[in-house]
């Protein structure tokens, strides 16, 4: 199987958004080209999350312009989830604990046939479709290298009984399952110690290499990837964090974007 992973170019100028409580983050700008690990840094509150929503086509940009494979924001944001992946963004693609490893997979692995629009491809019961998705899972565990088999319980590990690095592992794996231009990963450091902080980040370059775009909030980033920082504007500092961010939502302006889309977007927030 082919493993090359065609990346997205990301470009922005001056781009912030401001939701209800002021600004979560503003005057960013980017220029990367496919393949690049984009480390996005700063404090707590300075809406490091809110730009991968926004890079992703999950938040609206309120400022500045950006593009994301070519595709202009806010006005493809519909094209460009669908070129997109979110991993490891709590309260948008989290893990739930009490699922197994492979129920995870599987939940994944039968999002990515309806999405693709192919109403044959949906029929779980045909050998190709059987083996186009166990190939998709390997692939995807390979790159993610996480392998089942050092795991306690093997698939039937539940998320509760993962080490924090096998976890990342795991997020990271259903946001490749089915392939896209760019991976956005939040809190990459969150809770490692300083060996698995650089096995996270040396996981996430290694994506790039084989030509996947990796969008990644936290601290620790290799030296060669392109440093992103967010400041907490005057109005973040005077309220609390979390209040700073406004709540994603799908929006309905992209001319290629249907309702049956908007509605996978839902979805695909939820455990993407």
């Amino acid at each position: 199987m082919n493993t090359t992973r065609q990346g997205a170019a990301v470009n922005a100028g001056g781009i912030g958004v401001e939701g209800p409580r002021g600004w979560a983050f503003r005057a960013v700008d980017i220029t990367a080209e496919p393949g690049t690990l984009i480390a996005v840094q700063g404090p707590s509150g300075s809406g490091r999350t809110c730009l991968l929503l926004a890079l992703t086509g999950r938040m609206r940009i309120t400022e500045g312009e950006a593009t994301v494979a070519g595709l202009a924001l806010p006005k493809r944001m519909g094209s460009v989830r669908s070129r997109t992946a979110l991993a490891h963004v709590p309260g948008v693609a989290d893990l739930e604990p009490a699922l197994t490893v492979g129920e995870h997979l599987k939940e994944q692995a039968l999002l990515g046939p309806r999405r693709q629009g192919s109403p044959l491809a949906s029929l779980p019961w045909g050998k190709r479709h059987k083996e186009a998705t166990r190939a998709r899972v390997d692939a995807a565990l390979a790159a993610a290298r996480l392998d089942p088999g050092t795991l306690p319980k093997g698939l039937r590990t539940t998320v509760r009984d993962l080490e924090r690095i096998e976890a990342l592992r795991l997020s990271v794996a259903l946001g490749l399952m089915h392939g896209p231009q760019l991976l956005a990963v939040d809190d990459v450091d969150l809770k490692l110690a300083g060996a698995e902080r650089t096995e996270a980040w040396q996981l996430l370059r290694d994506l790039t290499r084989e030509g996947l775009t990796v969008v990644a909030a936290g601290d620790g980033a290799p030296e060669d990837a392109l440093i992103v920082r967010t400041a907490r504007t005057d109005t973040a500092a005077a309220e609390p964090a979390e209040a700073a961010e406004p709540t994603p939502t799908p929006v309905q302006d992209d001319a290629h974007t249907t309702e049956e889309e908007a509605a996978d977007a839902f979805a695909e927030a939820g455990r993407a």
